[in-house]
């Protein structure tokens, strides 16, 4: 078998999978109920709140769910809609409509498909931290925010794309009194959620909260909106309609949705990992499993998905061992579908507005905020930069910016470790020596650095013979060198002679090929030891004393 073949076939499922399923099975199985009665109200939430319905929310939770279990790369990933999704989703809907979402479930399945066949897949570890934690800030505000029109009955009102504005003029807008009902049904959710979480941490409370509180509002008969009329049966598969100018005009949102499933998704695979020996994550093949799950419920009339991570650690937490165990939560999705219909279609909107309330307000932790706030003042300002243009402006906006700040904070910070030093010269003092300089280069030579290091050589006066040592130099880029290269023709033709010592190995080929090297007045001005190069220089020296005498 060739390396490209079984490169391939590390993308692909096989019985390896399920090696561990006849020792986990029960705990597999259990673990899967577990997370299709959490998963059930998130799914049903998660499509409300992004405009394009309770229905697609459950479709995507259970197709999505069972093709990335099955297709991708990590034992215990549970897929399906998540609240960041929702954050990137809804301005498309108002913008696009609701019909478009289908389009682009299909396009960024494919953009994610092909970043894990083109093995991009540990590009996410390139990340920093406080950009995550960031961005999860960020995400957890906007998702608080966009249930506020829910919870003061305004859900069905025209707003702005905006969360803070539109959580803004619903308040404004609501009728008070009437508004009281649904905002003390999203209070008694949370109240019975964060109850029985201090009860169990085991025990599955938004969907106790949503069956309490749904029965609750049926026996007093309130005036709450509910999720509305669901299909008996999964749809069937369908093409959706498209044409040139319509794709052209969603090419956009579909990278910004394959950018948030990549990340996520990858991001969630590697907690998962972290929590529980579960196996290693392919991340390659994770992202092929994401990109198939999210085609496969564009047909089906669904969203994108990504990893969920909140499901996901209810999954590990439950002892799920095997992709099983996301198999039998899709299966339990999907019998709630055809068999608990009715019954789901009552659940009052505020109710799930309240479940996303309590998600929202879990994913901010103070104790990462405290952690990563007294870190590094760069790091700060990094997390809090990302978290505001998350919530003020977009969450992919967010990523890119608080990435460009970590880079520049970076590389100011690398640029401040290399430094060049002028040494004294070993050994006994020779008459001459002070003509000499000998000028030690640290750290890296890179674009950040190399005009302020190069300018530190270029200011010393009265020098006859320039000595670089080179042997510590531990990174140098085409900036560094074309740099170096201006350097050494500018001191040449000052009549200075330029010595290079210890260039590394992996610097030779650039230096040579960026004229570094041609730029010496003799190719005898190469040296790999200190001494000879001091003895070569003290011959310039006393050479030129003889010249003029």
């Amino acid at each position: 078998m060739t390396a490209s073949s079984r490169s391939m076939r590390s993308l692909l499922p096989s019985l390896r999978d399920y090696r561990e399923l006849r020792r986990s099975w029960r705990g597999d199985l259990v673990a899967g109920v577990t997370v299709g009665i959490v998963a059930l109200p998130l799914a049903l939430a998660f499509g409300v709140s992004s405009g394009v319905g309770a229905e697609a929310g459950l479709i995507t939770a259970i197709v999505a769910g069972l093709v990335a279990a099955v297709f991708g790369g990590s034992n215990v990933q549970v897929s399906g809609p998540t609240g960041a999704m929702v954050v990137v989703l809804a301005p498309i809907v108002v913008s696009h409509g609701a019909g478009a979402v289908v389009l682009i479930s299909i396009l960024a399945g494919v953009i994610v498909l092909l970043a894990g066949a083109l093995r991009l897949g540990r590009t996410v570890s390139y990340i920093p931290w406080p950009v995550i934690e960031g961005f999860t800030v960020g995400i957890g505000v906007i998702i608080f925010l966009q249930q506020v029109p829910a919870a003061v009955g305004m859900s069905g009102a025209g707003h702005s794309t905006n969360a803070v504005i539109a959580a803004i003029e619903s308040v404004r807008g609501a009728d008070w009194p009437t508004a009281l009902i649904p905002l003390a049904t999203v209070a008694a959710v949370a109240l019975i959620m964060l109850l029985l979480g201090r009860i169990s941490g085991r025990l599955p409370a938004s969907f106790m909260a949503i069956v309490i509180v749904t029965l609750g509002a049926s026996l007093l008969g309130l005036p709450l909106d509910t999720i509305g009329e669901l299909p008996h049966a999964l749809p069937l598969p369908m093409l959706p309609t498209m044409d040139a100018d319509g794709l052209l005009s969603l090419l956009g949102p579909a990278f910004a949705v394959a950018a948030l499933a990549a990340i996520e998704s990858l991001l969630s695979a590697r907690v998962a990992a972290s929590m529980a020996d579960t196996g290693p994550v392919n991340a390659d093949r994770e992202l092929v499993g994401q990109g198939l799950a999210s085609i496969a419920s564009g047909f089906f009339g669904g969203m994108p998905a990504t990893g969920a991570i909140a499901r996901t650690a209810v999954n590990v937490r439950s002892g799920a061992r095997t992709r099983a165990s996301a198999i039998v939560h899709s299966l339990a999705l999907l019998a709630v579908v055809y068999l608990a219909a009715n019954v789901v279609s009552v659940i009052p909107l505020a109710a799930l507005s309240g479940v996303l309330m309590v998600t929202a307000a879990r994913m901010i932790s103070p104790t990462i905020i405290k952690q990563v706030m007294r870190s590094t003042r760069s790091d700060a300002i990094v997390f809090v930069l990302t978290a505001i243009i998350t919530v003020s402006f977009d969450l992919i906006i967010a990523v890119g910016i608080g990435i460009a700040a970590a880079a520049f904070f970076a590389l100011r910070a690398l640029s401040t470790a290399s430094g060049v030093h002028r040494e004294e010269l070993p050994g006994s003092p020779v008459a001459g020596d002070e003509r000499i300089a000998l000028f030690r280069i640290d750290g890296s030579l890179f674009f950040g650095a190399a005009e302020r290091i190069l300018d530190r050589i270029n200011a010393h006066e009265g020098i006859e013979v320039v000595i670089l040592r080179l042997s510590q130099l531990q990174l140098i880029d085409a900036t560094g060198a074309h740099t170096l290269t201006e350097l050494v023709t500018a001191l040449e033709r000052r009549g200075v002679t330029v010595l290079i010592k210890g260039i590394r190995p992996e610097h030779l080929h650039l230096l040579e090929r960026l004229g570094v090297i041609g730029s010496l007045r003799h190719s005898n001005h190469l040296f790999v030891e200190l001494e000879p190069a001091i003895v070569h220089a003290r011959s310039h020296i006393s050479r030129a004393a003889n010249a003029t005498v």
